[in-house]
């Protein structure tokens, strides 16, 4: 998905505070956020683990969490960077 849509669907969906979160290679052990979560990958990739299943998203590519879903995360050698909606 490219970043003009993306924008687009956030404004439509409600998710009104965005932010672009940059993280270096690494892990951020099992947690979970008071906010739902729909986030674009803008370079690199990232892996999301949520009730053991894993699954990775790379640039382009859009993953969504719920209000209080546990879950890691997982950081790809390069990194990741992404423009996260919350709402």
């Amino acid at each position: 998905m490219d970043k003009e849509t993306f924008l687009d669907e956030l404004d439509h969906d409600g998710f009104t505070q965005r932010v672009v979160v940059t993280r270096a290679a690494g892990l951020l052990p099992d947690h979970a956020h008071p906010f739902e979560a729909r986030a674009l990958i803008l370079s690199g990739d990232i892996e999301i683990v949520v009730d053991g299943q894993r699954r990775t998203y790379r640039t382009g590519e859009v993953f969504r969490l719920a209000a209080g879903q546990r879950h890691e995360e997982r950081y790809g050698a390069d990194g990741v960077q992404y423009l996260v909606g919350r709402r």
